[in-house]
């Protein structure tokens, strides 16, 4: 079974080399190197996380989670870190010297984190990790028998390699499976065909925002268990509704936040949500044009004299 462990590297197969991409010299230079994170606050803590175990900067522990900029204790290489936009990332990659970027931009644009990434994110399973996405229901429902046979469905072998077939790399299960698998050529294409039928069965509507054919998988797998169970899957066009509908009681469940803003909407909002499960996370990976390896980005910008 894998288990994950906080963040593991993945450097190219065979580029240990320090040649910089654009042929220019290894040699540090005495302007910083720009590396850019995503502005948000929640995510623009992860890029700081991801940058500290690249070994680029150090941060101050009591920050947790979510660090500010204010919390690098010290930076260990010439760089400078440029907060931008997390959506513009990867057409402006060319103007920095490394960018970490979540995989919902990267892999539609082409970037693949195994291939191309120097250092890429990993949430270990079954942690408090607060960037984990989750399957939500109210708080007096999280005990509720069927809501849990949808819980262990999601988290199932057929669902994981969905995840990993479908996204190659964009997001990835947050739960065990066996990852020595095979799949037949037509298997994604299978699934988002898969069609079932509310007839007999026990409806229950789930929330969502953005493509929901995660949810065939895991339908198949209520079918295939006769659970009885069929789920209505209901498409928000915005993140802040499918927490505002859930609380109201118009659906059963939603899935589609990370815990931190699980937490963050239930403060701001008085909601009394709860995660019942773990899903899938979008891990954020540093990306370069500039250089090959996390070895020669820290020959690119030379190490910060004390």
């Amino acid at each position: 079974m894998k288990t994950n462990k906080l963040f593991k590297t993945f450097l190219t197969a065979g580029l240990v080399a320090t040649t910089l991409l654009t042929g220019c010299s290894s040699q540090s230079s005495s302007e910083p190197v720009k590396i850019g994170i995503p502005s948000d606050a929640t995510n623009g803590g992860r890029g700081l996380l991801l940058l500290e175990k690249a070994g680029l900067i150090e941060v101050d522990d009591k920050a947790g989670w979510t660090p500010e900029l204010k919390d690098v204790t010290k930076y260990k290489y010439n760089i400078e870190i440029v907060p931008t936009q997390a959506n513009t990332l990867v057409s402006t990659l060319d103007d920095f010297g490394a960018a970490t970027i979540n995989g919902t931009y990267a892999v539609p644009a082409g970037l693949k984190p195994k291939k191309d990434g120097l250092i890429t994110e990993v949430q270990e399973v079954g942690s408090d990790n607060p960037f984990i996405n989750v399957i939500v229901a109210r708080t007096a429902d999280k005990d509720n028998e069927d809501y849990q046979k949808v819980v262990k469905a999601y988290q199932s072998q057929l669902v994981a390699e969905y995840i990993l077939e479908k996204n190659k790399g964009a997001s990835v299960p947050a739960f065990e499976y066996d990852e020595d698998y095979t799949v037949d050529k037509n298997f994604v294409s299978d699934i988002e065909g898969y069609q079932s039928s509310s007839d007999g069965k026990k409806v229950i509507k789930i929330g969502t925002c953005g493509s929901a054919d995660t949810f065939r998988a895991v339908q198949k797998v209520l079918d295939d268990e006769n659970s009885g169970i069929y789920l209505d899957v209901v498409v928000f066009d915005a993140y802040n509704l499918p927490n505002e509908a859930l609380n109201n009681g118009e659906i059963d469940l939603n899935s589609f936040q990370h815990k931190a803003y699980l937490e963050n909407e239930c403060k701001a909002q008085g909601y009394d949500l709860t995660a019942i499960g773990d899903t899938s996370s979008a891990p954020l990976t540093l990306y370069s044009k500039k250089v090959d390896s996390l070895k020669a980005l820290k020959e690119l910008a030379g190490k910060k004299e004390d």
